[in-house]
């Protein structure tokens, strides 16, 4: 007998801050949730699966445009033609969802009730499924309790969506320990929430598959889902689907070793050339490129702070323009030690500053949060640094359009003459 468990499919999850990126993919980006789902349903059909688990988060939100209910819809009517049973549990993001409440499902989808746990069995194969949906986005009790003991004999599987204790970064929905699960008598829980790859063996199996689709740089790698197979002996083996159309990398750069920008660049091209040849021949890469170091080439990135994403995308489209897009550069070296000699607290409020500017340019909404952050930060800076940067104290007549722009031209600018030459003839 073998089954699919996914979870976290947050289908048509909205795009957040693209906006600032014109050269965006945004159609594969918006896309990708449902082309990861209609992949997914393309290998249950073709491993014949016996039935499919789906452990929470279906949905993202309060969402209604029915478009995305309908896509999920059509794609569960073609499990429903295969004779694949799905059985699935309401999350927190789909309690708040108007989908979640109105939307008829196919009869082959078989839904766990909010109200207290359930108990699906499939005779066949001596299956029990055990779940509770969420009635409230936020279920912050404990709902192991309510689940009924284990059917002797039989495959018994809990479906549970939880922040398990010991993934503290995920908000704390029915919370719960691992010792409670294994206590509770089941062979495998099937686990949603938590969107990064876990999986717990033994006697008893503790699963995530995480997210069907990476949406954002904090969620890169390979997402998918788990195949799990379970032998007449009673063993589960647990393989991981991967199902990702679109994949998110934080790739960073050793600056140390370039002397300038044209070294720095071409370490960016040679890394990214690898990227590509080791990724499978589908697959759309969203890349974050992030400097680091210390580097002799750590003020020449500074100075080319404005232009140094597009640098970095010429890089990109001489190798797969069709496969490659660069979300976002990042310079975060620094002076090699030698040149490192700043006060403590000029260096501080350097390096809030350069933060202030990045980010202000790559996101226009910030722009206008921006001028009172950096006025506190110029209060921080010792006079002899002011006076050695007029372009610092120039920003206060500027316009809000121009401050990111102006500041960042004026920090490469202090940067260089604050830092002490190599050579002293210099």
């Amino acid at each position: 007998m073998k089954f699919i468990h996914a979870a976290d499919i947050h289908l048509d999850s909205p795009l957040v801050g693209l906006s600032a990126y014109p050269d965006a993919p945004t159609e594969r980006l918006r896309t990708a949730t449902r082309d990861a789902l209609g992949r997914l349903v393309d290998r249950a059909i073709e491993e014949e699966v016996d039935f499919m688990v789906l452990a929470g988060d279906l949905y993202d939100g309060d969402w209604k445009d029915y478009h995305t209910g309908l896509f999920f819809v059509r794609q569960m009517g073609r499990l429903r033609q295969a004779a694949i049973p799905v059985y699935l549990l309401y999350g927190n993001h789909d309690a708040e969802s108007e989908l979640t409440r109105s939307l008829q499902l196919p009869d082959n989808v078989h839904v766990f009730s909010a109200r207290r746990a359930q108990t699906f069995r499939i005779d066949a194969h001596k299956v029990a499924l055990h779940g509770q949906s969420f009635r409230l986005a936020a279920t912050t009790d404990n709902l192991v309790p309510g689940y009924p003991a284990p059917i002797p004999g039989w495959f018994n599987i809990g479906v549970l969506h939880t922040a398990l204790q010991g993934h503290a970064l995920h908000a704390s929905y029915a919370p719960c320990s691992q010792a409670e699960l294994i206590a509770q008598g089941y062979q495998y829980w099937a686990l949603g929430h938590v969107h990064t790859h876990w999986v717990s063996p033994g006697d008893v199996t503790l699963a995530y598959p995480g997210n069907l689709q990476g949406r954002h740089i904090r969620e890169t790698g390979a997402h998918g889902a788990l195949l799990v197979t379970v032998r007449e002996a009673g063993t589960v083996q647990v393989d991981r689907i991967e199902v990702d159309v679109l994949r998110w990398h934080l790739l960073e750069i050793d600056a140390s070793a370039a002397e300038d920008l044209p070294g720095a660049l071409r370490q960016v091209g040679q890394a990214l050339e690898q990227l590509v040849q080791n990724a499978p021949a589908h697959m759309a890469l969203a890349v974050r490129v992030r400097f680091v170091g210390p580097s002799p080439a750590h003020t020449a990135l500074l100075r080319a702070d404005q232009h140094l994403r597009h640098e970095v995308i010429a890089q990109a489209l001489a190798l797969d323009p069709e496969r490659l897009w660069i979300e976002k550069v990042l310079a975060d070296t620094q002076p090699p030690a030698q040149a490192a000699q700043r006060s403590g607290e000029a260096a501080h409020a350097l390096a809030e500053l350069q933060d202030l500017a990045r980010t202000a340019l790559q996101d226009a909404d910030f722009v206008q949060a921006l001028q009172a952050g950096w006025q506190a930060s110029l209060e921080k800076l010792p006079h002899e640094v002011l006076v050695q940067a007029p372009d610092l104290a120039a920003l206060r007549q500027q316009p809000e359009q121009e401050v990111a722009k102006q500041l960042s031209d004026a920090l490469a600018l202090l940067s260089a003459r604050t830092a002490p030459a190599a050579n002293p003839g210099d």
